[in-house]
């Protein structure tokens, strides 16, 4: 296939990206291409290079190339209204007449038979592939199945079928279910199992729903990306095409309330939040953004969603995130091992096709004619509380980073002990820097048992409010939680400004206490400590930085910056500051300044803090710069967070 130019940028129509509708179809293009030089004998399996297969094996690999693939192309033609220049339908109809011939378990693949698919088994990746197969067949309805021969449309549909009769993991991929139950139930095949499974899956997802657009996956806290491209996705689109009115207005109003936060989550530079597993999937992030405009429930502009979005693929495919021959990697901006889930293969990466859903939009609609205008987090420093996650959003229009302040994503599975994950578990995360997945964990507040740090595990939400966010947990050392220990956690955040404290209850006199910062990875890093402040300083290219600093305001003693030699996702070069103290009574009180930046600033602006024992637990009162003074009460269980009363702490 050509390899088509990217056209002339447009910075009349959009003045922050430059890209238009054309950009987006020449990248599709590109990626089309790439991919499907490594389709296989009838195009039924593309099976595309990669360090290692996944647990499924290459056959369920090669599968996933066709599906993830197929539906970018599915994107591609129906937003053209059917034309298809390429012939790209041509090759995915006569994959589905191959490799649904003879489908069979994975065990009785044999060399005889090179082309047929594994067939959907409870739990098994083919489940997965079978949705973005469905979808894409339903978008391409009228040029692919529907000139099928009635054979040929019967034993699809018999494969097809497999995803409403096993079982899915219990968590997303219920939609699996729905997405196939919807396809099939439309096309007249399998009515009644297909019509259940949308009832049944739609019906599952409720017992997750956190409220305001916010969705766990499955597990008590585990709350990530997987809530645009998958919980809103799946639902908003089968009603959409569907033509479901009530369903649309529950599932539309879910996402519209979504989007008025998931929009402060990307950076000026078009960056996603990196933050929740599966992140190799890059710009499936603007999934959401689109579907918000195509179903016409969002609270953007038509706009800022097209800036959102082209900002999003843009600041991947400008990284080098494809290869030599143009193919996706396995990783954030180049291959990254440790962000590779065991569930993914060479194709996995593919899944990013759902960014492309705003093709779907006609060339005339608003979300392509109307200007750009700034993201959020290019308008003003922000401070959003996300209560149902648990998160506080803080943005800052100056360097357009954006970080997400964690006190209610865990990703822990309830009655089971798991280690941290350190895409969950962390403090914070940022559209410009990576957790630590050797060394030091990076923005991380543990009791330290020898050479043992311990884990957060199950986090308990406290509340999230204006300008803050608590929560508290049961540290964990070796898979048990310390007895009788307990830590409460609060931050603060006003600017590029962030005050966290922790109150430790319950920890032995003399155990030691470490909390990090953010770990800044680049091309070369520089690391200070002066007194009670430390400093990791990243150099990422092109005359930008990235600054990481870290202030000792109350209990620890100890600042310094510590090198990380594996790097991050950002870099292989990177570096965190840490702060160290010591417990010196049943409940002790630590309180530090931290700050993430990409300006030149010199120094953080001054905080002034008092703190004391109260008999109702512990007060603490933070005069912050510009005012917003705060009072902090914690609680046994509890943090009340209220506006200092005037003259409070200045003695």
């Amino acid at each position: 296939m050509p390899h088509p130019p990217f056209p002339p940028e447009d910075r009349v129509l959009s003045p922050y990206t430059g890209w238009t509708r054309a950009h987006w179809e020449a990248a599709a293009d590109r990626l089309l291409g790439a991919a499907l030089r490594h389709a296989g004998p009838e195009h039924a399996l593309i099976a595309l290079p990669g360090p290692r297969p996944s647990r499924s094996g290459p056959r369920s690999d090669a599968l996933e190339g066709y599906a993830r693939t197929f539906l970018l192309a599915a994107f591609r033609v129906a937003g053209a209204g059917g034309g298809d220049p390429l012939g790209l339908l041509d090759r995915y109809a006569e994959g589905l007449t191959a490799g649904t011939r003879r489908p069979t378990a994975d065990r009785e693949l044999t060399g005889r038979d090179p082309v047929s698919w594994p067939a959907v088994t409870d739990r098994g990746q083919a489940m997965v592939e079978a949705a973005s197969v469905a979808l894409a067949l339903r978008l391409t309805r009228p040029w692919l199945w529907d000139r099928l021969p009635g054979p040929q449309r019967a034993r699809a549909a018999d494969w097809l079928a497999g995803a409403l009769r096993h079982t899915p993991v219990d968590n997303n991929w219920w939609l699996f279910q729905v997405t196939v139950g919807g396809f099939l139930a439309e096309a007249g095949h399998h009515t009644q199992a297909a019509e259940r499974a949308v009832e049944e899956g739609l019906a599952r997802i409720e017992r997750w729903y956190l409220g305001d657009g916010w969705y766990t996956d499955g597990r008590p806290r585990a709350v990530d990306h997987y809530n645009g491209w998958a919980f809103h996705l799946y639902p908003v689109l089968h009603a959409h095409l569907s033509g479901d009115p009530d369903l649309l207005d529950r599932h539309g109003t879910r996402l519209a309330a979504h989007l008025r936060g998931y929009a402060h989550t990307f950076g000026a530079d078009g960056a996603p939040l990196h933050q929740g597993r599966s992140l190799v999937y890059r710009f499936a992030s603007a999934a959401a953004l689109w579907a918000g405009a195509l179903t016409g429930h969002s609270p953007l502009t038509p706009g800022t969603t097209r800036r959102l979005a082209s900002g999003a693929l843009r600041h991947f495919l400008d990284r080098g995130v494809t290869d030599e021959d143009g193919l996706l990697t396995l990783g954030w901006y180049g291959p990254c091992p440790p962000l590779v889930q065991s569930y993914s293969g060479p194709a996995s990466p593919y899944w990013a096709s759902k960014g492309f859903l705003g093709l779907l939009l006609p060339a005339g609609h608003p979300v392509w004619t109307a200007a750009e205008e700034p993201a959020p987090a290019e308008r003003a420093d922000t401070v959003l509380p996300l209560p149902a996650p648990g998160w506080l959003v803080q943005s800052t229009a100056a360097d357009g980073l954006v970080r997400v302040h964690n006190h209610g994503s865990d990703d822990q599975p309830a009655g089971e002990v798991l280690p941290d994950d350190p895409l969950y578990a962390r403090l914070a995360y940022s559209t410009a820097t990576g957790p630590v997945f050797e060394g030091t964990a990076d923005n991380h507040f543990a009791l330290l048992a020898g050479d043992e740090a311990s884990e957060r595990g199950p986090i308990r939400p406290l509340g999230a409010g204006p300008g803050w966010a608590a929560s508290g947990h049961r540290p964990r050392v070796g898979g048990a939680a310390l007895p009788g220990v307990t830590v409460t956690s609060l931050v603060l955040a006003a600017g590029d400004l962030e005050v966290h404290a922790h109150l430790v209850r319950g920890a032995a006199t003399g155990t030691g206490v470490r909390h990090t910062g953010w770990a800044v990875a680049g091309q070369a890093v520089r690391t200070t400590s002066d007194g009670g402040r430390a400093r990791a300083r990243a150099e990422r290219g092109q005359g930008t930085a990235l600054l990481s600093e870290a202030v000792v305001l109350h209990g620890f003693h100890t600042a310094r910056a510590r090198r990380l030699p594996a790097g991050t996702a950002f870099g292989p070069s990177a570096a965190v500051p840490v702060l160290t103290g010591t417990v010196t009574g049943e409940e002790c009180l630590f309180v530090s300044a931290m700050r993430l930046t990409g300006t030149d600033a010199a120094a953080p602006p001054a905080v002034r803090i008092t703190a004391e024992a109260v008999p109702q637990g512990h007060r603490l009162l933070v005069r912050l710069p510009g005012g917003g003074d705060r009072e902090v009460l914690f609680h046994a269980d509890a943090v009340t967070v209220t506006p200092a009363p005037p003259g409070a702490g200045q003695g």
